[in-house]
């Protein structure tokens, strides 16, 4: 019998690649979305046919029970949150609700569902099991480079703040009702399906837009800002192969190479022929409250005991970008061409 997935989060980059890769191995995979009227649920169901949908909302307790106890999933997969980080400054309590308090909600749902309870002294270990998507965001101020599972926690934002308590909360109820529970500390992850606000997307579209002749300039906020940056369909691998151990624990995920802002822009630059000098503009107002500096991911344990290494390093991950950006903008010019020369539709 297939295994059976609920995923939070389907419509972003990470929720679409896991739903690729689970299929891929033999599951039935629902994907958790608000209502039905959704042109992001309409878009991810055309790139992935099989995907199947169930109606709920990380804010909304009783629609995840509702969820959980339709599909019966073997694993739930937590990745919905508010994943901008600058968005927790202008909103920090939707991000508490939606990153930290969402996580209890669905431990609740999960646990509801199972029946576990800690005075019958917890349920069948394995029964739901429960990934949730921890953040290297957690370490913020870091007390040591690189960062392991042992590093403690110093978080810089709202978004950090909140992806904290995910964390121990799974932590807490896998510990307190036996739960299988395991959290990924993934460090920065990037694809061609990443939002436009993220910096690296940011880059490989203004890259795409200014190769073409359709603009000229980005402006960009703190070039000295290192990341280790990797390719979000390689992690997706590590977050199934945490809930195929036999014993929960909880790993850190990433290339353990960090590279700065300016490293993006010359390398997606580079690619199309281009001097990102004549194209960056500063602008101090993108910079961050409490700027998180340096983040590195100590993965040890992720590729000894989960058997995972990355496949894709930063300079293909930004050519990828790039090439896929450069294909979309060259037929959305082309379209406007054609509605130019035929008049509107």
């Amino acid at each position: 019998m297939s295994k059976r997935a609920l995923i939070t989060g389907i419509t972003g980059q990470d929720g679409s690649y896991l739903a690729e890769h689970l299929l891929s191995q033999g599951y039935r995979v629902w994907g958790l979305c608000r209502g039905q009227a959704n042109p992001r649920r309409d878009r991810i169901a055309e790139l992935i046919p099989g995907l199947s949908f169930v109606d709920g909302d990380l804010m909304d307790q009783g629609s995840l029970v509702s969820a959980v106890d339709l599909v019966q999933p073997d694993e739930v997969y937590n990745l919905g949150a508010v994943s901008f980080v600058p968005m927790s400054w202008q909103q920090p309590e939707l991000v508490t609700e939606v990153n930290g308090t969402g996580v209890l909600r669905m431990l609740e749902a999960i646990r509801m569902v199972s029946g576990l309870s800690k005075s019958s002294g917890g349920g069948p270990r394995g029964q739901i099991r429960f990934y949730q998507a921890s953040s290297s965001e957690m370490f913020g101020q870091v007390a040591e480079s690189p960062q392991s599972e042992t590093t403690r926690f110093h978080p810089r934002s709202p978004y950090g703040v909140a992806k904290t308590f995910g964390h121990y909360i799974t932590r807490n109820y896998r510990e307190s009702f036996g739960m299988y529970g395991v959290s990924g500390i993934l460090f920065n992850h990037e694809s061609p399906r990443r939002g436009a606000e993220f910096v690296t997307r940011k880059i490989t579209l203004a890259v795409a837009q200014i190769k073409l002749g359709l603009m000229d300039k980005v402006s960009l906020g703190n070039l000295d800002a290192e990341r280790d940056w990797g390719f979000a369909g390689d992690y997706v691998r590590a977050m199934h192969l945490m809930l195929q151990q036999e014993e929960p624990g909880d790993y850190v995920v990433g290339t353990g190479r960090m590279h700065t802002v300016r490293d993006a822009a010359r390398i997606a630059f580079e690619h199309v022929g281009l001097d990102w000098r004549d194209h960056v503009v500063i602008d101090p107002g993108l910079v961050r409250p409490a700027e998180v500096e340096t983040l590195c991911a100590d993965s040890t344990n992720a590729r000894k005991e989960l058997g995972w290494e990355p496949e894709v390093d930063f300079e293909q991950l930004m050519c990828m970008m790039v090439e896929s950006d450069l294909r979309q903008a060259s037929r959305d010019r082309d379209y406007s061409r054609l509605v130019a020369a035929t008049g509107s539709w």
